[in-house]
């Protein structure tokens, strides 16, 4: 929660000046009382039409200027809590932009989600009646004590008895209540997570007619919520009643002594009035207070949750901010084409909280120009192992190697900068054509752009759409097919023209004959670029200068398709499995 305050700093005046102002409104509140003993004692009991008007001046001035200084106050605090939100959203998002695949696979998606909308919602509505009322609220209750003993000192012990009874109700409903806080927002994770889940995979749930079984489990998790809500919002509720006894109680004593003391002259009858009022004063902030703490509970629970993202700390880690140069360019040109453009030594990879690895003991050379096959059953770790070539993940053991030059050695932004990457899940954004285009190379031509589109086999369906570059692109491509959207991201790889290219099953969701268009034209106009192919079509990887073969994260095979066919088990029973004997050897 304290690593948090930092956000406060570039408002030190407001976060100063909000609690001042409002502390000064509350000086202020306590000399209403006192006046209102003038009144009654003096303009009343004199029948002094004159001394009632002043006095009943000075409420209305005292009034005015409260309002005045409440006001003010509240804006400073509106602008320090708005702003302290502002920061730790930015912040939390460059920080969550930093983490690698392995940390948001830890903690997951739906709680980041959360965290960075809800959590820190809840924390700025906390910071903002805190400044208000933190100082505030604790000031009018020692404050109306004080002045209490300024009226009565007998009368006024009644103050110091009630004010550590209630001090105990509100800090006993706070322990308790706070732990209570953290459990609701565990369980509003859950709930997102299960919405999320319904709504990406809302296509799923329909063609197998499981929406009444998806209802019932939302209805579970979010009566679980429900539930944790009420507990918690019935163990804060008694907080009211609690203080509600305690000063009502005071009051009477307060009463009861005070008509004693009014017929013995000890104390007037307007100085009863102002007890009674310092008395009402107490419980009105004491309302406040409990309110406040209850928000506070709750945003230090999403504070604490906040604070847990920001502790972890990505794995990968920059060695060395500075751009290198790369062993194939400062080699004689003789010798550059031995360096191997991606090489893998020794690898092994076990993802975080696994038992097993896997990849292991992966080795392999691509030269520069290569076209790289990756084929292997599903499961075999083909998207593991071309994610650590730009670094999304770091090997666990061994070393894998970019121009000759370890991975970890390059700042990450200049390793990316060589490579580019379509995933398996084709994803575009909300914008236009051109828009999204240009995630790789802001600076691109239109002309590049349509090269780009040529060989992705996109232009024609580009321009049947009539509208070039700024045809709008809905948020996930949505308003486009599948075969549509991978398409375009593979284009978007190819506008920043990359030194590796990596299509991880990028174009599962094509025919065979635009899928075999597409492979001409990226070997045709790639000639110099290391291009990876994964995919689960033997047909789509039997070209490629040498293919991999992954079988439960062991390399087993590497060669070309005509070598793994007769030398490599695993590969011969893919191939089989998808083409005759006749028609695979037809095509080798």
């Amino acid at each position: 929660m304290w690593k948090l305050l930092k956000y406060l700093k570039k408002y030190k005046l407001e976060s100063i000046l909000a609690p001042l102002l409002k502390m000064t409104e509350a000086a202020f509140d306590l000399l209403v009382p006192l006046v209102m003993a003038q009144i009654i004692d003096v303009g009343i009991h004199n029948r002094d039409s004159g001394q009632i008007l002043k006095m009943g001046g000075v409420l209305v001035l005292l009034g005015l200027l409260g309002l005045a200084f409440s006001l003010t106050a509240q804006y400073f605090s509106a602008k320090a809590a708005v702003g302290f939100g502002t920061g730790v959203r930015n912040e939390l998002f460059r920080h969550i932009n930093s983490l690698s695949y392995r940390e948001i696979d830890t903690i997951g998606t739906s709680t980041l989600i959360t965290r960075i909308t809800s959590d820190i919602n809840q924390v700025q509505s906390g910071v903002n009646l805190v400044l208000r009322l933190f100082l505030r609220s604790p000031f009018i209750v020692f404050g109306a004590m004080v002045m209490a003993f300024t009226v009565n000192a007998r009368a006024a012990m009644i103050f110091v008895v009630t004010i550590p009874l209630l001090s105990v109700v509100v800090f006993g409903v706070l322990l308790v209540s706070m732990p209570l806080y953290k459990k609701v927002q565990r369980q509003l994770d859950r709930v997102l997570l299960t919405t999320r889940e319904n709504l990406l995979g809302a296509r799923v749930v329909r063609a197998f007619n499981r929406q009444p079984d998806e209802i019932t489990k939302f209805d579970e998790e979010n009566d679980l919520l429900v539930r944790s809500q009420i507990f918690v919002g019935k163990v804060s509720a008694l907080m009211n009643p609690a203080t509600y006894i305690i000063i009502n109680a005071a009051t009477i004593v307060l009463v009861w002594t005070g008509a004693w003391q009014v017929d013995e002259g000890v104390i007037t009858q307007g100085e009863v009035v102002a007890l009674v009022n310092y008395m009402s004063q107490i419980l009105v902030e004491l309302v406040k207070l409990a309110n406040l703490i209850i928000t506070i509970s709750k945003s230090l629970a999403c504070a604490n949750r906040i604070s847990a993202v920001f502790d972890v700390e990505g794995s990968i880690v920059e060695k060395n901010h500075d751009r290198i140069g790369t062993k194939a360019a400062g080699a004689a040109a003789g010798d550059a084409a031995a360096v191997p453009k991606v090489e893998f030594a020794g690898m092994d990879f076990c993802y975080a909280g696994a038992k097993e690895a896997s990849l292991n003991g992966i080795s392999f050379a691509a030269m520069s120009g290569q076209t790289i096959g990756v084929i292997g059953g599903t499961g075999s770790g083909k998207s593991t192992l071309v994610n650590l070539i730009p670094r999304f993940y770091d090997a666990t053991e061994g070393t894998v190697r970019v121009d000759g030059t370890d991975v970890k050695e390059y700042p990450v932004g200049q390793l990316r900068e060589k490579i580019g990457v379509v995933p398996q899940k084709a994803v575009l954004f909300k914008g236009t054509l051109g828009e999204n285009m240009r995630w790789g190379k802001p600076d691109a031509t239109d002309e590049e752009i349509y090269e780009a589109l040529d060989i992705a086999q996109a232009r024609e369906f580009v321009d049947s759409k009539e509208q070039g570059l700024d045809l709008p692109i809905e948020q996930g491509g949505r308003n486009l097919s599948g075969g549509q959207r991978q398409r375009l991201t593979i284009a978007r790889a190819l506008v920043r023209r990359p030194e590796i290219l990596i299509l991880d099953d990028s174009a599962s969701a094509l025919d065979f004959a635009t899928d075999a268009a597409l492979r001409k034209a990226i070997r045709e106009n790639t000639k110099n670029m290391t291009v990876f192919l994964v995919s689960q079509r033997a047909t789509t990887i039997r070209n490629a200068d040498r293919i991999l073969v992954l079988d439960d994260g062991q390399l087993v095979g590497q060669g070309t398709h005509e070598e793994l066919f007769e030398t490599c088990e695993v590969y011969r029973e893919i191939c089989l499995s998808q083409l005759s004997e006749k028609e695979v050897r037809a095509h080798g």
